[in-house]
């Protein structure tokens, strides 16, 4: 089935699809952060601490977490704002589970991303200080997805927002409580948007911004076959937002379907060097334009799991750092994330 009409979002997990590659963690003492994960349960996918677990526990060093916002465990009751403030509520529960070392080393979700939705303007205070108290010293910052693009198939339907909402003023008026409180935003968006996030981070030059998934470059639906011609695009875009210093950029999600890498059709699951091939331009480009200390590899599973595994991904992971320093592994792999996020190793 061609890509143009599948639809663009989440791939189902095979396990035993998966299964049929297993490959020994390379470098396996190399601390790593894993800043972009979620959990979930949903009717037809559950996403939990133990499915985590037996994904984080496949060879590789993961010392912490970092949950990101997935709209799981919201509230059912009370004022529609507030709802998110159930997330953070589960999520902390998760993360003291772990931290009550019953589940093994790893500080699962040491720092919680929520959301609250910043178009109600600097009511979004109370909102942030309901996450900020219920976090239980967890809580880090918010992510409100601005993912947007013309074609309907490409946008997530369980998220509409306007294609200039970065640069309203009511958005706006919501961001500027985040600086006002220490917190950062992550920034989901599909790359001929960057633009409005680099509008954003200089007119707030103080609040920390991280932008996932590279960027979100494109390649299906109308995108596809033009490669060559998004790559141009989203470097010029990435050219530009990297003169903020206060952005920062996570080096993973390139396994979701609107990516067009198609991993997801070979007969067999791809191993660590066709995914490091498949990346290698988008991924060296990140890390010479913004430098290691404000790049962070991240698996974004569940939704990646579609196309490859977590030990495969994080050995991938450690062939594209191959000729980089001690000093950018480690701030790659794990001091980055630690230092954005603010988590206590």
């Amino acid at each position: 089935m061609s890509s143009t009409t599948r639809h663009a979002h989440y791939i189902p997990v095979r396990d035993d699809w998966l299964a049929r590659r297993a490959e020994p963690a390379l470098d396996p003492a190399l601390p790593i952060v894993d800043p972009h994960h979620h959990l979930w349960d949903r009717p037809d996918w559950r996403y939990l601490l133990d499915d985590l677990l037996a994904d984080t526990n496949q060879g590789h060093n993961v010392v912490a977490t970092v949950f990101v916002q997935c709209r799981a465990m919201h509230r059912a009751a009370g004022p529609e704002d507030f709802k998110p403030v159930g997330e953070t509520e589960f999520v902390n529960g998760v993360a003291a589970m772990s931290a009550s070392g019953g589940y093994g080393p790893t500080k699962i979700c040491a720092g919680i991303v929520g959301h609250v939705n910043l178009m109600i303007g600097a009511k979004a205070g109370a909102v942030l200080d309901a996450h900020i108290a219920a976090g239980g010293g967890r809580f880090r910052g918010i992510r409100h997805i601005s993912a947007w693009d013309p074609d309907p198939v490409i946008m997530n339907p369980a998220y509409t927002p306007p294609e200039d909402m970065l640069a309203r003023p009511e958005f706006r008026a919501g961001f500027a409580e985040l600086g006002k409180r220490g917190l950062s935003f992550d920034a989901w968006l599909y790359h001929p948007q960057i633009h409005w996030l680099t509008g954003l981070a200089r007119a707030f030059p103080g609040t920390p911004i991280v932008l996932d998934h590279v960027g979100g470059p494109l390649g299906i639906r109308g995108y596809e076959g033009r490669r060559d011609e998004v790559f141009a695009a989203w470097k010029a875009g990435m050219t530009e937002l990297a003169t903020c210093p206060n952005v920062h950029v996570k080096l993973g999600g390139l396994g979701m379907r609107i990516n067009g890498f198609d991993f997801e059709l070979a007969a067999e699951p791809p191993g660590s060097d066709a995914l490091a091939a498949a990346w290698k331009p988008w991924i060296d480009t990140t890390i010479d334009l913004f430098g290691a200390r404000r790049c962070m590899f991240e698996s974004n599973f569940p939704v990646d799991k579609g196309s490859y595994s977590y030990g495969v991904f994080w050995n991938a992971c450690k062939k594209l750092a191959a000729g980089a320093s001690a000093e950018e592994r480690t701030a790659l792999f794990s001091g980055t994330a630690a230092r954005v996020y603010r988590l206590e190793l």
